[in-house]
């Protein structure tokens, strides 16, 4: 099995050009060092708006990273022993209203469901 080689600060330093991953290589290394974008710079011999741009631009990528989360409350309820052995699953939104879902729900439906309970989108 190959070994893989992770890309260091010293790999980046030599290139003249910087790939996106070479240019997140050294942001994060900024960002861990806790020094200002012109210290950094100064300390590895580089330009500062070479560190500014690549910071700007990684940032502006649209990525998981910037998506938006939204996260709902989800309180567990303890099985009921008189009900069917089909399995649900029952979503209760924080204004009450509730979706139960049967076994083999599809979870594209759950999320257009949701969607038009939390007014996101129409019918």
């Amino acid at each position: 099995m190959a070994k893989r080689r992770t890309k260091r600060i010293g790999d980046v330093l030599q290139k003249r050009r910087w790939s996106n991953s070479d240019a997140q290589v050294m942001v994060t290394a900024l960002h861990k060092s806790g020094k200002s974008s012109a210290d950094f710079a100064r300390k590895h011999k580089i330009k500062p708006e070479r560190i500014w741009r690549w910071t700007t631009r990684l940032r502006d990528q649209p990525g998981p990273a910037s998506e938006t989360v939204l996260f709902h409350p989800v309180q567990l309820v303890g099985s009921r022993p008189n009900r069917e052995s089909v399995a649900v699953l029952e979503v209760v939104l924080v204004d009450g209203r509730s979706v139960r879902l049967g076994e083999g729900f599809a979870a594209i439906d759950l999320a257009r469901v949701l969607s038009v309970l939390e007014g996101k989108v129409s019918c």
